[in-house]
């Protein structure tokens, strides 16, 4: 069965947010730095949770971690962490926290590399 026909079994509310996502985000192809970034950062976060909680937390991840860019993740200051860690709309783990901005700035690097190239 695949998950198009098994989505039209779900409750309303379960329905119209697994829908959205399928539809709009899942499988996809991401062109924009930023936006695959999100991606990474979503699936850090989600590990180890029950997938319709997590995907009710996206907006609130997209505002605590400014629209997931990258060069203002990768310049996050200590303030930066414990807001992050401080707020309930996101994952507060602090190895998740940590690693979003390891990684933005792991990828500036990258890409200072690439257009050098």
């Amino acid at each position: 069965m695949s998950y198009c026909s098994v989505i039209e079994y779900m409750p309303e509310e379960k329905k119209a947010l697994h829908k959205n996502y399928h539809d709009k985000l899942y499988g996809f192809p991401i062109h924009d730095d930023d936006e695959l970034f999100c991606r990474l950062i979503l699936e850090i976060n989600q590990a180890g949770l029950v997938g319709k909680r997590f995907l009710k937390k996206e907006k609130t991840f997209r505002k605590a971690y400014h629209n997931f860019n990258i060069k203002k993740i990768a310049s996050y200051k200590e303030a930066d962490r414990k807001r992050l860690l401080s707020d309930p709309g996101i994952i507060r783990n602090r190895l998740k926290v940590n690693a979003a901005i390891e990684n933005a700035k792991t990828i500036l690097q990258l890409q200072k590399r690439i257009w050098l190239v």
